[in-house]
């Protein structure tokens, strides 16, 4: 199963450590992936995500735009993490930045696993609810080349501010240090 852009075996190894990991619930298995922008998180996610049979929801779907990082984290714990750990249904609302609101509904599909990925998904406030955290580590020039050849000029002007989101919120929620497992990609072009 490998991916453009990974190590052959990354999204084996990732799937295989995810196997044994017990939903803490002991309901649904919420495995995060994270790590700071242009780290290559969405494309090992997409991977994890097939491998498992899993639906997998976007943290760039949740934050309330270029500052909102913190609601983010909020909106996957209230409207999704906390009804699964009450076996409730799940049911979130994906953010327009070009509208600049929260819109359309979206239900979780029931299932065994659920891939969450993007910056705050291993978040202080998270890791109750969650099986794993996979951490993927990446050069800092590497994942500014990937995440501007992504998102091309709509991220060049706010890759520094979204930047100092991620260092408040790494220094205080401590992701990287509280990471299950940590995965390297050590230069991969964009994603």
């Amino acid at each position: 199963m490998a991916h453009p852009h990974w190590p052959a075996d990354a999204v084996t190894v990732v799937i295989g450590w995810a196997r044994d990991r017990p939903a803490p619930d002991g309901r649904r298995r919420v495995l995060a992936v994270e790590g700071r922008s242009g780290a290559g998180k969405t494309t090992l996610a997409r991977g994890v995500a097939e491998g498992l049979d899993a639906p997998l929801i976007h943290m760039d779907d949740l934050y309330a735009g270029w500052d909102g990082l913190r609601a983010g984290v909020g909106a996957l714990r209230s409207w999704v993490l906390e009804p699964l750990a009450a076996g409730s249904p799940a049911v979130w609302r994906r953010f327009d930045w070009a509208a600049g609101d929260y819109v359309e509904e979206h239900r979780v599909p029931d299932g065994e696993w659920l891939v969450v990925e993007g910056v705050g998904s291993g978040g202080r406030v998270l890791r109750p609810y969650l099986a794993g955290v996979v951490w993927v580590d990446a050069p800092a020039a590497v994942r500014k080349r990937r995440a501007l050849a992504r998102d091309g000029e709509t991220y060049a002007p706010h890759w520094a501010r979204w930047a100092r989101q991620e260092d408040a919120f790494y220094a205080a929620d401590e992701v990287r240090e509280a990471a299950d497992l940590i995965i390297g990609n050590p230069g991969a072009p964009s994603a």
